[in-house]
């Protein structure tokens, strides 16, 4: 486990750690490194908790973080999974990417409406529904019960007792319209969000940008990818749209340290972590997006960060985890305790920040 302070060393190799050059050893282990706030104990190495999960070393002692202290994260993740077989993989993929476009066609035709009444609604935390919101989730709800053999638990459906629902290996965790403040400001930033949980872990992921016309889609095995310009299936098969896809992440060039920050969620700890930052790189940027799409920017590989110090629900980050999973990073609760997990009888996630795979220490 890392635990080196080196100010001014800048970024390190993950060989030049003992700890991970031992671990690295372990064949078809992928290998990251990467920073968060706190300190690492020596003797904690790591955890696996079932074939072909996680094998990591984490642990962050939050007290030096809110010292700001610098510290070194080291991630080891293997991406074994077979939770089911390759072509029906690929089938629950194309089901999934068909309802988020067949949502989002419900979600424009009520948006575009110059004279639609969106019909919004309160619901009991306070949150907007809109009659969009209801369309979109009809859609998908009908679609992936029709096509394929899992329960869903979406934002707009009815919640099944905890009872029933630790039962479940597996499922599907959907935000029919995510971002529906967005919509009512009609700022287009508002997301249609599709993950498959194979048992907590999203192992599948789909979020699709109806105003743009922008398709997020990956899997484990096989990749994420971003495809611009969609909007319908029609008769393309999955390798037809992963050939015409930009593969993530694209990682772009850049001097600045790129962190992304909520608009409307900013709090103490975020303006904390984003101080530690500054005090950690020459120059940080700070980006925003509505919805899930903050998590894209870190799985495209155009922002470095996402640091959420604020209240979320499970169908908030399911897809965007898959997605961000699948280019090789990961969704980490902000202790470092493990990944942000789903099916949980509190549907609330803690704090979290996301990260990109293939990260270096950095000081």
């Amino acid at each position: 486990m890392c635990r080196d302070r080196m100010p001014g060393k800048g970024v390190r190799s993950l060989a030049s750690c003992p700890a991970c050059a031992c671990k690295a050893a372990g064949a078809g282990v992928a290998q990251a490194k990467q920073p968060l706030g706190g300190t690492v104990p020596e003797d904690d190495y790591s955890r696996k908790r079932g074939k072909g999960d996680v094998k990591r070393s984490y642990k962050i002692d939050t007290e030096n973080f809110q010292r700001g202290e610098s510290i070194y994260f080291c991630g080891f993740i293997s991406v074994s999974y077979d939770f089911i077989g390759q072509n029906m993989n690929e089938q629950y993929l194309i089901n999934a990417i068909d309802a988020a476009l067949q949502a989002g066609e419900q979600i424009l035709k009520v948006y575009h409406d110059p004279a639609a009444d969106f019909q919004v609604e309160q619901k009991a935390d306070h949150s907007p529904l809109t009659l969009a919101d209801r369309h979109a989730h009809e859609v998908i709800a009908g679609l992936l019960k029709r096509q394929t053999p899992y329960p869903l638990l979406s934002e707009e459906g009815k919640l099944t007792p905890y009872a029933e629902r630790a039962a479940w290996t597996d499922l599907w965790i959907v935000d029919p319209l995510d971002g529906t403040k967005e919509f009512i400001k009609r700022n287009g930033e508002f997301t249609v969000n599709i993950a498959l949980v194979h048992r907590g872990v999203p192992v599948m992921g789909v979020i699709y940008v109806p105003v743009k016309r922008c398709l997020y889609f990956a899997s484990e095995g096989l990749g994420a990818f971003k495809l611009e310009d969609i909007v319908s299936l029609g008769a393309e098969s999955l390798p037809q749209l992963m050939e015409r896809a930009l593969r993530l992440p694209a990682r772009e060039e850049r001097d600045k340290f790129v962190v992304v920050a909520s608009r409307s969620h900013s709090t103490p700890e975020t303006e904390a972590y984003i101080a530690q930052m500054r005090r950690q790189h020459a120059e940080v940027e700070l980006c925003s997006s509505g919805s899930s799409l903050k998590i894209c920017l870190v799985a495209e590989g155009k922002a470095d960060v996402y640091p959420r110090f604020a209240p979320t629900m499970e169908w908030d980050t399911a897809a965007g985890h898959a997605i961000v999973r699948a280019a090789g990073g990961d969704i980490w609760q902000t202790d470092g305790s493990a990944p942000l997990h789903y099916n949980k009888e509190d549907l609330h996630n803690p704090w979290f920040i996301v990260l990109p795979g293939g990260q270096a220490c950095i000081d």
